[in-house]
């Protein structure tokens, strides 16, 4: 029997950080993680140049990590150098040499990947770039159903004590997705729970603004990262849907490709 937290009965479910993620992921068939400044939009700007990218929750752990598995390790934001151009700042990225195999840090966004694909759930990666593309995978795969219900989590981010922090930027990232599965309820067989539902109509907004407004914008502007915010305040830019596969993002196929990846 479901928990009452994992909302059950409904097929399209809300919730904050690891631990909503952690529950979520128990009972739905998919989850989509929306960490937009930055980790979701730095995964979708490589996969949208071809590379495999693998999310990796220990940063300082994250170069053996790729040496094992014969990738590339990205550093942190303002660590870039000319002889080692990847980072994890989505800027960064869509100027770098593109690589087969990307080793992304990211201490919340990457955990809750890892710990959602353990437990069998599959798990997509969105931002506002490619919200609508990925809403409409999610419908195209028969996901959205009490049996297979969809789990969107806003990753969040951490006071200095290591709480969660709720923060604008992801939980528009959800409501973009949100939204647009609410526009296309029609082909759903499930209902929105409250929490869904609720963070849907935040989409009504005008969410590329709130991006660049909120707090975690302010303060990434305020290091030197202002490209960032402008990357990930771009709406519907995206046709792509990073899917993770063996531990890898990747991207899905399309209607007219072969399926490598077939939801269960």
């Amino acid at each position: 029997m479901e928990s009452v937290l994992a909302q059950p009965g409904t097929g399209v479910r809300f919730d904050w950080g690891i631990s909503g993620a952690a529950e979520l992921s128990r009972t739905c068939a998919v989850l989509v993680v929306c960490d937009v400044l930055s980790f979701s939009t730095a995964v979708c700007v490589a996969v949208e140049r071809g590379m495999r990218v693998y999310p990796f929750p220990w940063e300082a752990q994250a170069e053996e990590y790729a040496s094992r598995i014969g990738a590339v390790a990205a550093v942190e934001h303002g660590s870039a150098t000319a002889e080692h151009p990847w980072s994890s700042s989505p800027a960064d990225l869509m100027r770098a040499p593109a690589v087969p195999d990307l080793v992304l840090p990211s201490p919340s966004g990457a955990a809750i990947c890892a710990t959602a694909e353990a437990t069998g759930a599959h798990v997509v990666v969105a931002c506002l770039r490619n919200a609508s593309a990925v809403a409409e995978w999610l419908i195209a795969s028969k996901y959205g159903t009490p049996s297979r219900p969809i789990g969107v989590i806003a990753v969040g981010e951490q006071w200095p004590d290591g709480s969660l922090r709720p923060c604008v930027e992801d939980l528009v990232g959800a409501a973009a997705v949100l939204e647009e599965l609410s526009g296309l309820s029609g082909e759903l067989d499930g209902e929105f729970s409250v929490e869904a539902e609720l963070v849907a109509m935040v989409g009504e907004m005008d969410l590329a603004e709130a991006v660049r407004g909120c707090v975690s914008a302010q303060e990434l502007r305020a290091r030197g990262y202002a490209e960032d915010v402008q990357i990930a305040a771009k709406r519907d830019v995206s046709s792509l849907v990073p899917v993770l596969r063996q531990g890898a993002f990747s991207a899905a196929p399309g209607p007219d490709e072969p399926a490598s990846f077939v939801p269960a």
